[in-house]
């Protein structure tokens, strides 16, 4: 697989409070999409900030999830499915996903997104 870049995602309850936040702290607001995800920077470090409730969180590895872009999602798929690794395809506005969990259950996602 070759990652091209990634990032944290941390849910939240509010977003523009938890931009406020991670911007007080010291991060720069490098791009939102409206109500549905922002992403902020810091020196050597991206989160993104995706707004969810209890009911999304359930079975999920707590607040984070690990996202890795990639350019090219069917070989990625295909990597995935000879590891035997269990996974979710989802597509959205923002691009295509793939779900999967780590042995210990913390939430990863590889996405080719639309930007």
């Amino acid at each position: 697989m070759n990652i091209k870049d990634s990032s944290i995602t941390v849910n939240v309850k509010d977003l523009d409070k938890s931009i406020f936040f991670y911007e007080s702290i010291g991060f720069t607001l490098k791009d939102r999409w409206d109500k549905y995800y922002a992403l902020l920077s810091s020196p050597g470090l991206t989160i993104g900030l995706h707004p969810t409730d209890s009911e999304h969180l359930k079975d999920n590895s707590g607040n984070v999830s690990i996202g890795l872009a990639v350019n090219n999602f069917e070989e990625t798929k295909s990597e995935l499915q000879k590891l035997a690794i269990s996974m979710t395809e989802r597509k959205e506005e923002g691009g295509l996903f793939i779900h999967f969990n780590d042995p210990d259950g913390t939430a990863l996602f590889f996405i080719k997104p639309k930007w």
